[in-house]
């Protein structure tokens, strides 16, 4: 028989549960005060306009950056799931602001872990970074390649802030989340639908320019730090309003759910006012969409890890419950995985 009729292998009957969770942050606290310090800003401006009232910094002088919160992370992810890193089959990172261009950041937060030769890679999709790899770990366990992935969501943003550009300045903070993704014999658990997608022809509303040669046709150099996060505010809040209630509402259809079906709702944490106001929108009680972007600000890949170790922390987020996770940021990309857990 030639390859072409050879009928692929079925799935394995194998369901997928998130076995342990952690999160790291750095020890500094910077507050809105504190920023007011250094550029024409007030507290009482950043609240209403993001939330926002803390964030945390790493000090590159203390030995903090993505590789320490990574590891620290997935370290308390392995002892809440009662494993240890050689149990680990794969570690899937998400992060655009890795220690390095090579090697990968997962590769050396797996040393760290102790995980040995497990595989190990980065995942570059800005905000979306964790998301994109819970739907990766499920694929690679209901494929049959793994029993037991670790996913990483973690950004320094602070490293690629230009602290004078108020408007981006005062939005991002540093911070890591890790879940342990585990086969089970019970199949209802796992993934009940999902979505990845990305629109490269907007990269321009978001992104880090290298060099001149990064920015886009006929931007004006002047002004601009290399190495610093460029964003357009204004068209990156129409995208993420557009994109985010679209996004929960194909999902739940995939699923053939309604939205009070969900449990809990667990979403980037980019704008305080855009999640009160998808809230609204599908008439989903304040309880069930958790938001701490006060306390943490927008963490990119680190925000949705780490407001899921909270809630779990707290008893909100519970073995047999649906949860729903949404992200969305620079790419431009989107993207959810429901779950029940």
């Amino acid at each position: 028989m030639s390859a072409a009729h050879v009928n692929p292998a079925p799935l394995p009957t194998v369901g997928v549960r998130i076995a342990g969770t952690g999160r790291a942050v750095p020890e500094k606290i910077v507050t809105n005060d504190d920023l007011a310090k250094v550029m024409d800003t007030t507290h009482e401006w950043i609240v209403q306009r993001t939330g926002i009232c803390q964030r945390y910094h790493c000090d590159p002088d203390k030995g903090e950056g993505p590789t320490s919160l990574s590891a620290a992370a997935l370290e308390r992810a392995l002892t809440d799931a009662g494993l240890k890193g050689s149990d680990l089959d794969a570690i899937v990172l998400g992060t655009v602001t890795g220690e390095m261009l090579c090697p990968s950041t997962a590769c050396r937060v797996g040393a760290m872990v102790g995980a040995g030769t497990a595989a190990a890679y980065d995942i570059s999709a800005a905000c979306c970074g964790f998301v994109y790899g819970l739907n990766q770990a499920y694929a690679l366990i209901r494929s049959g390649q793994a029993r037991t992935v670790g996913v990483v969501g973690c950004d320094v943003m602070s490293r690629a802030l230009d602290f004078d550009n108020r408007a981006v300045a005062v939005l991002f903070g540093d911070s890591a989340g890790a879940a342990i993704v585990r086969a089970t014999d019970d199949t209802t658990r796992g993934v009940l639908a999902s979505a990845m997608h990305a629109d490269g022809s907007r990269w321009h509303d978001l992104y880090i320019p290298g060099d001149h040669r990064d920015l886009p046709p006929g931007t004006d150099p002047v002004g601009i730090k290399y190495g610093t996060l460029q964003m357009h505010g204004r068209e990156v809040y129409k995208f993420a309003v557009g994109t985010f209630s679209g996004l929960i509402e194909t999902t739940l259809e995939k699923a053939g759910l309604k939205p009070n079906d969900v449990d809990m709702y667990v979403c980037h944490q980019s704008n305080a006012r855009m999640l009160e106001s998808a809230r609204e929108r599908f008439g989903i009680p304040p309880e069930k969409m958790y938001i701490n972007i006060d306390r943490y600000g927008n963490c990119s890949a680190g925000s949705v890890p780490v407001a899921l170790d909270e809630l779990r922390k707290a008893g909100k987020c519970q073995e047999g419950q649906i949860v729903m996770f949404v992200a969305f940021g620079g790419g431009l990309t989107w993207a959810s995985s429901l779950w029940r857990v």
